[in-house]
């Protein structure tokens, strides 16, 4: 039997990946103190692979992964997104886009003709302003895109908002929230039609993990 291969996204939603594993007992295939990036499920023939965000789409766009767990966020930013099905809502790594800039200054965000955002998103944030027809500059940033408005980098930033602590701490305020984003499972077009019972045994599973979660 030929084994699924499921691309695991590094990084934030790593842990909560992890834990809906252990509740199925899948974990134990996986050393997470080790350097590898492949293992094997020889029990369930699940093959995982562990990459980066931003190329989980792409693995999984190009046949490589058969699916793939990474953030809504990550599958919005990629250009092939259209290319792979989004199948399930994992319901964690819950967090928001939104819009912010230096507290107090909102005025300037809803007047300006055209706004310097910094963000980590340029198509997210592109799509975004086009849909309500408002021109802006994009300044692509890799990290601290709060920075941007202090240092009169920016007018506002785009950026995933968790908790809110770290715009607070540097003196920014949410403007605007854009959108909800939590972790998804999605999947290669011509694996899921010609694996589709396999596909759809992961998803039933985790989708019991999903739900006995919800009374803890």
């Amino acid at each position: 039997m030929d084994n699924l291969t499921i691309a695991i996204a590094k990084g934030r939603i790593e842990k909560d990946i992890y834990r809906r594993l252990e509740a199925l007992n899948m974990e134990k295939w996986i050393d997470r103190d080790s350097r590898k990036l492949i293992f094997t499920d020889e029990e369930n023939h699940i093959t995982y692979i562990h990459v980066k965000p931003s190329d989980v789409v792409t693995y999984v766009e190009k046949g490589v992964a058969d699916l793939g767990i990474v953030g809504k966020d990550t599958i919005l930013e990629n250009e092939n997104e259209s290319e792979v099905y989004e199948l399930y809502d994992l319901g964690f790594g819950k967090c928001k886009f939104s819009v912010a800039g230096m507290k107090g200054k909102k005025d300037k965000y809803l007047t300006s003709e055209n706004l310097k955002v910094a963000t980590k998103y340029p198509v997210i944030a592109k799509n975004f302003f086009k849909s309500r027809g408002q021109k802006i500059d994009i300044i692509k940033l890799n990290g601290s895109v709060e920075l941007g408005p202090i240092v009169g980098l920016s007018d506002v930033i785009v950026d995933l908002v968790e908790t809110g602590n770290t715009i607070k701490a540097n003196g920014l305020e949410v403007y605007e929230d854009l959108f909800d984003i939590s972790a998804r499972i999605i999947a290669n077009r011509v694996s899921y039609k010609f694996n589709y019972d396999k596909i759809q045994k992961i998803i039933d599973l985790f989708d019991s993990t999903v739900k006995a979660s919800d009374y803890k």
